[in-house]
């Protein structure tokens, strides 16, 4: 009688230990799902701004179609790259419009007229606030994918992920060259002109800092 009350006993200890650890790695999965949803919608976002800047910066520097095209090609990788789903694939495929921003923005510099325009300069307000908006979504994500990941490799969790089919998630990594780059500043000529703020530094998604300057890479 004593030996079946403390089978039961294991067996249901054992019962509420894989409960729990289940129940625990739902959690971790879900929210890490859930950080990667916002930094989904923010990628869209911007992806939805290029085009209309490409088309704004493209009406007073038509000859630059080099970098117009590279531009449109970045953005359709980045978006093919997004169908996917996998942050090992978006990552590199951001980091790499990033840099053709850049020479799109390194264009737009040469044509101090684009200040005045007032579409331009919305759409680079609309712009640094999405990079932020990544940046931060980022910083988020990475924290639960780690947390998940730590999870799913620690005793006696482990002994669950497989069976229950856990997998470990990818980090939003971003490249060191990609934070090094100096930005575009649009400084304008004569009393009281100013241009817009310089955009920030940002992940494999965002921008470089302001011209001149060498941004410090953020932290996470």
């Amino acid at each position: 009688m004593v030996v079946l009350i403390i089978v039961i006993v294991i067996v249901v200890l054992l019962a509420l230990g894989l409960w729990a650890g289940y129940n625990g790695l739902v959690k971790r999965r879900n929210r890490t799902q859930e950080a990667w949803s916002e930094i989904d919608v923010e990628l869209k976002r911007r992806h939805d701004l290029i085009p209309n800047l490409v088309s704004t910066v493209q009406g007073y520097a038509a000859h630059e179609k080099g970098t117009f095209e590279a531009v449109t090609q970045a953005r359709a990788n980045a978006v093919a790259a997004g169908a996917t789903g996998d942050p090992g694939q978006i990552a590199p495929a951001e980091n790499a419009l990033s840099g053709a921003l850049r020479s799109l923005f390194a264009v737009a510099e040469n044509y101090p007229q684009l200040r005045a325009v007032e579409s331009f300069l919305q759409l680079q307000e609309t712009l640094t606030a999405t990079e932020d908006k990544i940046e931060y979504a980022r910083r988020y994500y990475n924290t639960s994918a780690r947390d998940y990941n730590i999870a799913l490799q620690t005793f006696p969790r482990n002994m669950i992920a497989g069976p229950f089919g856990f997998k470990a998630v990818a980090f939003f990594a971003t490249d060191e060259d990609e934070r090094a780059v100096p930005q575009v500043s649009f400084s304008g000529s004569g009393p009281g002109a100013a241009g817009p703020a310089p955009l920030p530094v940002a992940g494999p998604e965002g921008l470089p800092p302001a011209a001149g300057t060498q941004g410090s890479p953020p932290a996470g």
